[in-house]
């Protein structure tokens, strides 16, 4: 019996051709609804996606034959991996394939803010010329304090080696990764002599609010604020009450607690949030380059013809 794979969002060739050389059938739908991928799962043996939909309890039982579900990025957290593990369903994602863009991003958002780049471009489109508002800061000589120090972690952390920086980083979950990249610390010495603080862990139950109010409170010293990873680890308010106290020098942030519209726009701290000159947005882009499109299909390939059915 030929074994059948679905693919329900926009995936690079690279990971088709590949399952396609290892004898698996490959439907390529990445206009399929939710609706429409419940009504046919149950023929498949592996599911492709990026974060078209979740990953639940409700497709795991429309899907008997299920073997795999191959995740194109980096995160779990539209999957249930509770019920996966208990029905045997592996779980392969791709962090290996989007690290380098995420750690470039997370440098340009941290940049961006030291140097004042985006109020700097809007004052001189509506005709002011400020010199002394827009004077930066400099990265030489900081020290940056990373928290969580997995593949996104590490990589942030080679790319900032040529910038003179002290790096430190905390991981609960790892011990033992020191190396010429980054020192590996306490939380108490991550909040003691952090002037940046870049977030680099995954959503769960632990993390979710994580920095909050109280979090920020910690910290000795003005610090600037990047977080590439989840938004739902941050609480926004928190956040903002900080900038406006001078805890917070600017944040970059990639990802937010609600994202896309029209939900973004019904959030009550969004206002206040867009409006802040000293915070920088993208739309969760920090991961999806036309590099990593393609990485993460050749990371996910590889990883699939691993698996043992």
């Amino acid at each position: 019996m030929t074994k059948k794979i679905l693919i329900v969002d926009d995936l690079h060739s690279a990971f088709k051709d590949k399952a396609t050389a290892l004898g698996f059938e490959v439907d390529d739908q990445p206009l399929i609804t939710r609706a429409e991928t419940l009504a046919i799962i149950k023929d498949y043996v592996g599911i492709a996606v990026r974060t078209k939909f979740k990953i639940d309890k409700e497709l795991f039982d429309a899907a008997p034959n299920l073997k795999f579900v191959a995740r194109a990025g980096a995160g779990l957290d539209n999957i249930d991996i509770v019920t996966a593990k208990a029905r045997n369903i592996q779980l392969i994602n791709a962090p290996e394939g989007n690290s380098d863009a995420v750690g470039e991003h997370a440098i340009g958002l941290l940049l961006a803010l030291m140097n004042n780049f985006r109020n700097a471009d809007t004052q001189i489109r509506n005709g002011v010329w400020d010199r002394e508002g827009n004077r930066g800061y400099e990265l030489k000589g900081k020290t940056v304090g990373i928290i969580g120090y997995g593949f996104m972690g590490q990589k942030m952390a080679s790319k900032l080696a040529g910038f003179e920086v002290n790096v430190i980083a905390y991981d609960k979950y790892k011990t033992g990764f020191s190396n010429e990249y980054a020192r590996e610390v306490s939380m108490e010495e991550i909040v003691k002599h952090s002037d940046v603080l870049s977030l680099h862990i995954p959503l769960t139950t632990e993390t979710k609010q994580m920095v909050d109010d109280e979090y920020f409170f910690h910290f000795k010293k003005p610090i600037f604020f990047i977080n590439t990873a989840r938004g739902e680890v941050v609480d926004t308010s928190a956040l903002l009450k900080n900038i406006n106290s001078g805890k917070i020098l600017g944040a970059g942030l990639d990802v937010l607690e609600v994202e896309k519209f029209p939900n973004l726009e019904e959030q009550a701290w969004f206002n206040e949030l867009k409006n802040n000159e000293k915070v920088i947005l993208t739309p969760h882009v920090g991961g999806w380059t036309f590099d990593s499109y393609r990485k993460i299909s050749e990371v996910l390939a590889q990883k699939l013809a691993e698996i043992k059915f």
